[in-house]
């Protein structure tokens, strides 16, 4: 049956790259889709909408530096249509960290002969585009105090930068924002006061036009400290303003003792009702909370159940790491496999072993899903 180009190309739109690609050989006209801008822009669009696919796997960034492993793995029900080229994948394992991924661009870093370097990169076109290095990296850099990350909801890719500007104490972060467009870093006016703890920049959350971050547990304040409570710190993208969410009762008690935390997106794309998901493992026990009210600070919880009780086939199943993918997915490691669990609709608490892994005690995920978005510019060819 004949398909007429208009029509193939709102069905080739809405497909992840990697279906796109083994699927443009079946007619000529259809393997140029890819290589039209209008095309690749739409495409994009399309899957800004729908869930992502894939996830990137690694060992924690202090691991890195001695142990280089990227992993791809798909979600259970994207196995046979998503993913990234082998070589690329090798090219990524081999110096690379991957820091961030948003859209089809993944951003990274790399240090070759002590000299650092920052690039979005496209695994499915193979280009890359390097990022340049603010003023202050150029004179001297310390890696625990630069914190990046990566948004490509908007037609434009921004990428943010919080650099602590004080070495001795972390009581300020001056914040760079890179423009994709504009090819230029800017300085927000206002510094992010993270408060007196410490802050995980590896599980931010972008939400109510915020950079939303939660801090560790560790007890090292008195009870009568503002900060002697664990906590999320928000830094506004309009002016620049630092405020802090408290978590829920129940996540806070006990939290200090063997507890780990963190939080992420809930709720599908650009849902009315997405908002922001808290995690807290402790005791081999998952507690899972949603902010059902943003200006009130009012969480309601999700799920509470032991890591046992999931049915898992370990013996004893020690989780070293999770996220929350899709906005409704939790996925978790333990020491060497890696499993899915639904919390909503009617496959709520449906686990699903996913892999095995080699990335170590504390494995860190980062979410993908294939496009043809672009990475600018005068991009070059992955060297892969």
């Amino acid at each position: 049956m004949d398909v007429c180009l208009d029509i193939a190309f709102e069905i080739f739109s809405w497909l992840p790259a990697k279906n796109i690609c083994k699927l443009k050989s079946t007619c000529h006209s259809f393997s140029n889709f890819p290589k039209e801008t209008v095309f690749k822009t739409k495409q994009s669009q399309n899957l800004m909408e729908r869930e992502d696919t894939c996830f990137f796997i690694q060992p924690e960034k202090i691991s890195q530096s001695y142990y280089k492993l990227v992993e791809l793995q798909a979600l259970p029900k994207y196995r046979q249509s998503s993913g990234v080229p082998n070589n690329v994948l090798s090219f990524l394992s081999n110096s690379i960290c991957v820091l961030d991924s948003s859209n089809g661009l993944v951003l990274c870093r790399t240090i070759i002969d002590e000299e650092i370097e920052f690039f979005i990169c496209n695994p499915i076109t193979k280009s890359k585009f390097c990022i340049p290095i603010i003023e202050s990296l150029q004179r001297s850099y310390n890696l625990s105090n630069i914190n990046i990350m990566l948004d490509c909801s908007s037609d434009d890719y921004k990428v943010f930068l919080f650099e602590n500007i004080t070495e001795w104490m972390q009581n300020s972060y001056a914040c760079n924002v890179y423009h994709g467009k504009e090819g230029a870093w800017k300085t927000m006016n206002e510094d992010f006061l993270p408060g007196g703890r410490s802050l995980n920049f590896d599980m931010h959350v972008l939400y109510n036009r915020a950079l939303h971050f939660i801090s560790d547990c560790g007890r090292y304040f008195e009870k009568s400290s503002p900060y002697y409570k664990p906590y999320i710190m928000s830094y506004n993208l309009d002016n620049g303003s630092s405020s802090m969410l408290k978590l829920p009762r129940q996540a806070i008690k006990d939290s200090h003792v063997m507890c780990n935390m963190g939080i992420f997106k809930w709720g599908k794309g650009t849902s009315s009702s997405s908002s922001i998901c808290l995690v807290k493992l402790q005791n081999s026990v998952f507690s899972i909370w949603y902010l059902k009210d943003y200006k009130a600070g009012l969480w309601q919880k999700v799920l509470k159940t032991r890591v046992r009780a999931l049915g898992l086939n370990e013996k004893d199943p020690n989780v070293r790491g999770f996220t929350i993918m899709n906005g409704n997915l939790l996925i978790f490691a333990t020491e060497k496999m890696i499993y899915s669990c639904d919390l909503e609709d009617e496959r709520f608490m449906k686990v699903e072993e996913i892999c095995q892994h080699n990335c170590g005690f504390y494995p860190r995920f980062i979410s993908y899903s294939d496009t043809f978005r672009s990475c600018g510019t005068n991009v070059e060819i992955m060297p892969c």
